[in-house]
């Protein structure tokens, strides 16, 4: 079941009438979990059991930990929850990977292995929830958090469904507190969950799935070079469209959950407005950069170890979280090359930063359109899926295959420029502001009108029910 469809629509609507009957609070809940399982069991019935045992594991385990004082045993019990929630994502999600790539050496030995057939589906979400128990074991381990004390609470916090496939990956923190005491939505919270619902849908059927993707498309199945003007807009168009698709899909869910009267975290700010790239990783994807930071970046030592420790630290930390987002070396690269800008812009920093010193509004905008375009290359790894298309992509827009025909036809051209420009342009005016301070100082009037023109253009975009980009991690 996807956000974007007439079948969640009736889904949520069911949802919104238990939530607001006349019912106790824990009936309430068990209607949220069960809903939850209902949602996930949409994609495929038989994976709720995956989700079950991971719940049901880490729960166990996160309470023995927690009883137990003695270092070894509390490490052998964290070893337990590591073991199972990174060996079903290892085995679903990298067995054949592993499998290719084991045969691939065995090739260079001149050894002629051939694995049987890999015919493992893989499982929806599962890199994101595994993330959600995983902070909860840990943080008992580490002794931030004590377990949850109800089993519902910490079930319903794990299969929540606005969060469950394609996060924000939520802390314990975050929920767990909000489970314990009855919570509906106050008018002005509906109101305005439904408005990032509206938001969530335009970002993501209009602009992601209707006016971008077909220039990615055209670009990115192209069989050879084509001219650096199509090249980098196909790769700007990119950007816009899995920005679109992915921060629509967390403003939805935010948007759901408001409506339900729960709060889940802020998951983008404006990214291409980043000056930088740590300040885009504190804009982009915030739930998983703060995630990695956490609990890999900051367990590996930081930048507590000196110079050359940070460097690797950073470096290690994002070839993971490239390999996080799919099992092909391509998006290794793509977290390669953000561990390599990291890692520059801290050497530089370290050497021509000057305290006290703020930039002007052209240098500002000059260094954010440099990091935007640092970005684009990268983004060119990640969406390709070899590293020979990604090679003559990035030939493309150096040139190399300037007298190539052109893919994109015109309109295609004035689209993904238009889109970009505009993006561009309000991310930038907004670096520094939140969109409910924007919604805020906006007439009533005004603020009806831009959402009654982006549920207008929804209707009309009249989108397939595509299913969000990040549903593949």
């Amino acid at each position: 079941m996807v956000f974007n469809s007439l079948t969640f629509g009736v889904f949520f609507i069911v949802v919104l009438a238990l939530h607001y009957a006349p019912l106790p609070w824990r009936v309430k809940k068990i209607n949220l979990v069960i809903a939850s399982y209902l949602f996930y069991a949409a994609w495929n019935p038989p994976f709720i059991l995956l989700l079950w045992l991971s719940t049901v594991v880490d729960w166990f385990m996160a309470k023995a930990i927690h009883r137990e004082e003695r270092t070894g045993p509390r490490r052998r019990l964290l070893i337990v929850s590591l073991a199972l929630n990174l060996g079903m994502v290892a085995y679903f999600k990298y067995g054949e990977f592993a499998l290719e790539n084991w045969q691939a050496l065995m090739a260079g030995f001149g050894v002629d292995y051939q694995p049987p057939a890999w015919d493992i589906v893989l499982p929806i979400g599962i890199s994101f929830y595994t993330f959600v128990t995983l902070s909860y074991t840990l943080d008992v381990y580490l002794k931030r958090a004590a377990p949850a004390k109800s089993f519902l609470d910490f079930a319903l916090f794990v299969t929540f469904f606005p969060h469950l496939v394609a996060g924000p990956i939520v802390r314990p923190i975050d929920l767990i507190p909000q489970f314990a005491r009855p919570h509906v939505a106050t008018r002005p919270m509906f109101l305005w969950g439904l408005a990032l619902i509206i938001l969530g849908l335009f970002e993501k059927i209009v602009i992601a799935d209707e006016a971008l993707a077909p220039a990615v498309e055209k670009v990115f199945g192209a069989e050879g070079g084509m001219p650096a003007l199509d090249a980098w807009l196909g790769t700007m168009a990119f950007a816009g469209q899995i920005f679109c698709d992915f921060a629509g899909y967390s403003t939805i869910a935010i948007g759901t959950s408001l409506c339900l009267g729960f709060s889940l975290p802020t998951n983008f700010r404006f990214p291409y407005a980043a000056i930088g790239f740590s300040d885009f990783w504190r804009r982009w994807h915030i739930s998983l950069s703060t995630w990695l930071r956490d609990y890999l970046y900051v367990p590996l030592g930081g930048s507590r170890k000196g110079p050359a420790r940070t460097y690797v630290n950073l470096m290690i930390t994002m070839l993971l979280g490239g390999l996080w987002h799919g099992a092909n070396w391509t998006f290794v690269a793509w977290g390669g090359l953000h561990g390599l800008y990291l890692a520059v812009e801290r050497f530089l920093r370290g050497r021509l930063a000057r305290p006290g010193y703020r930039l002007s509004t052209p240098a500002a905008l000059g260094l954010a359109l440099l990091t935007y375009l640092a970005i684009c290359f990268t983004w060119v790894f990640f969406r390709s899926e070899t590293f020979a298309q990604a090679g003559i992509m990035v030939a493309s827009m150096f040139g190399a295959h300037a007298g190539a025909e052109p893919v994109l036809p015109t309109i295609h051209v004035i689209v993904v420029s238009v889109i970009t420009a505009a993006m561009l342009g309000v991310h930038f005016a907004m670096r520094e502001r939140t969109i409910e301070g924007l919604a805020e100082r906006t007439p009533a009037w005004a603020l009806g009108g831009a959402l009654g023109a982006m549920l207008l253009a929804i209707i009309l975009a009249q989108g397939a029910g595509n299913a969000f980009i990040y549903f593949q991690f």
